[in-house]
């Protein structure tokens, strides 16, 4: 039996966001064993996630806007519409809109068998961070 799932858009929560972000819902762990996670998720100009990590990696597709992501200790990168971006398992990272566009991307990931283990949130990132060249 099929059934709808549309959970209603949310506001990210400013513990582990920076600027306005804003999540709709499009698949979530069943009953049935089914452990997919995806959500559109759209970010303002300079909204960013803190960093953080996924217990069993992440893709970013990136579907409108131009954004920004970076591995910890990595270059950050400048994404655009078609681009895919995994993230390794533990993996400390972070992603979000340049400074002057809007960006949105579907984000998919397994989530862990302990769903309050599925992502590890941490320290913002900072602005010199963000706009470190």
């Amino acid at each position: 039996m099929e059934r709808l799932i549309k959970p209603p858009t949310s506001k990210n929560p400013p513990t582990q966001f920076t600027g306005d972000v804003w999540v709709d819902g499009i698949a979530r762990p069943q009953d049935d064993g089914q452990r997919a996670s995806a959500a559109k998720v759209r970010f303002s100009p300079g909204a960013r996630t803190n960093w953080h990590s996924h217990a069993l990696g992440q893709t970013l597709y990136v579907t409108e806007g131009v954004g920004l992501v970076q591995n910890r200790g990595g270059e950050i990168l400048e994404i655009r519409p078609g681009d895919s971006i995994y993230t390794l398992p533990g993996e400390e990272h972070w992603h979000g809109a340049t400074p002057d566009d809007f960006m949105e991307h579907l984000a998919v990931m397994d989530i862990p068998d302990d769903p309050s283990t599925a992502t590890t949130w941490l320290e913002p990132v900072t602005d010199e961070q963000y706009h470190r060249p």
